[in-house]
């Protein structure tokens, strides 16, 4: 998720350099022992005491990180919804890089997908009858199963448990096993929620929005704050942050956590310290295609899973009914402002007036 860039130790000159200078912000210690009650009061800044952070955020900066995560390879994988989209009695499709993908469950549960149009007259094989694995066309049932046959091939699937992806050709991807996926906290106790939220946009503008934290300390004041970069810590693989997440404007939660890219369309942050260490929040961006005027559509779908070895998150974790859409809401909320962000970057880009 996006963050609040509050860089406090910064050098100033001229006018800026006899500025009062804002406190320093309330940060974890990295291998401190966690406080019995995690919360700690972080007033909140008004915006003329916090740090302007535009020379931090420099283009080339988050252009560098951006262009490694691109150099990576993805496999030919791709985020195709949640788990719990496919059941065991009838199909889904998918438009997922330009193709329609057909996704439904075998006698095992097993999930199984490949292209979207019946090979026998091309109906778009959605909502179809599933019965004990074998799934058949609603035009005119003709019965596909996850062997395939000369006239229908399956492409490669991975259900990781929370998420659902499609291996699919890809040009400059060479075809792996399985996608690279980030190391997530045990599945017994942790808590996980899932959004989707479709953007005008190519993914690389949904992960060069992550790789840039700075922006959040103006644009995201409600939900963070004191967000610093470790510079040290840091590489452009990598960026170490510590941040305090709000829970109003006097009180709220600090931690540390790292941002990194698997793969060319996945960025994750993981909280290495403080309350919650080892929970996730992985950003996967989809490419759907082309809208009526050629722009493409991206579909962002961002993954929390929550974790803490608290014993009260126990409790947490038994409300899960009700954790679930709170998180929702807030990972919804903090997508209305950076979905504006993709955009604009991408519209910029496409005008060639994006700068550096």
């Amino acid at each position: 998720m996006s963050i609040e860039a509050e860089r406090t130790a910064q050098p100033a000159t001229g006018a800026r350099a006899r500025r009062t200078p804002p406190s320093p912000p309330a940060v974890p210690v990295a291998g401190r022992t966690p406080a019995r009650i995690p919360i700690e009061r972080v007033p909140q800044p008004r915006e003329d005491k916090m740090s302007e952070t535009w020379r931090l955020a420099r283009p080339s900066r988050i252009g560098k990180s951006l262009d490694l995560s691109q150099a990576r390879t993805g496999g030919g994988w791709f985020v195709a919804g949640v788990s719990a989209d496919v059941g065991r009695t009838e199909s889904v499709t998918r438009t997922i890089a330009g193709r329609e993908v057909v996704f439904w469950r075998d006698e095992d549960g097993g999930l199984v997908a490949g292209p979207g149009s019946c090979p026998h007259l091309g109906a778009l094989m959605d909502r179809c009858p599933v019965i004990d694995g074998t799934m058949y066309c609603r035009w005119h049932g003709l019965a596909l199963t996850r062997e395939g046959d000369r006239t229908w091939s399956p492409y490669r699937t991975f259900d990781d448990g929370v998420l659902i992806w499609v291996g699919l050709p890809t040009a400059g991807e060479p075809p792996t096993d399985r996608p690279s996926l980030p190391v997530r906290p045990p599945a017994k106790g942790s808590v996980a929620a899932v959004i989707s939220e479709p953007a005008v946009c190519e993914p690389q503008d949904v992960i060069a929005n992550r790789l840039d934290p700075w922006h959040g300390a103006w644009f995201h004041p409600y939900a963070f704050s004191h967000l610093v970069v470790d510079d040290a810590a840091s590489t452009p693989e990598c960026l170490v942050v510590d941040v305090t997440f709000r829970i109003n404007k006097t009180w709220g939660v600090p931690v540390r956590a790292e941002f990194a890219c698997p793969d060319p369309r996945t960025i994750v942050m993981t909280i290495t310290d403080g309350e919650g260490a080892g929970s996730v929040v992985e950003t996967h961006a989809t490419p759907l295609g082309v809208d009526a005027e050629g722009r493409p559509l991206t579909m962002i779908t961002e993954a929390t899973i929550a974790y803490s070895e608290r014993k009260g998150f126990k409790i947490a974790n038994l409300a899960a009914p009700l954790l679930i859409p709170m998180i929702k809401r807030t990972a919804h909320q903090l997508w209305v402002d950076d979905r504006d962000y993709a955009e604009r970057r991408y519209e910029l880009r496409r005008r060639g007036e994006f700068p550096g």
